[in-house]
């Protein structure tokens, strides 16, 4: 079973403000997310789950088994600025 990518307006922006080299990693983990779903999921009761594409980068995602959709809710270059989004839920 395979997920179809979708993404939010936020994560949109995120993902185009990514360099190029760091999109593909970006675009390979999406692929591989998208057909072994899921993975890590965020705590505090926060319905979303994240994926580390490299030392820094993360990926955060919601699921929708209904219809099969992966929604991309934000894609962070660096670690302090997913920190900074995550911390802002607690």
């Amino acid at each position: 079973m395979t997920y179809k990518i979708e993404f939010k307006n936020k994560a949109d922006e995120d993902f185009l403000k990514i360099d190029g080299n760091l999109r593909k990693f970006f675009s390979k983990h999406l692929e591989k997310v998208a057909t072994m779903p899921p993975r890590r999921h965020l705590k505090h009761g926060l319905p979303f789950f994240v994926e580390e594409v490299t030392k820094q980068a993360r990926l955060v995602y919601e699921l929708e088994d209904e219809t099969q959709t992966l929604f991309v809710v934000r894609c962070f270059a660096l670690h302090k600025d997913y920190e900074k989004w995550y911390q802002s839920f607690k």
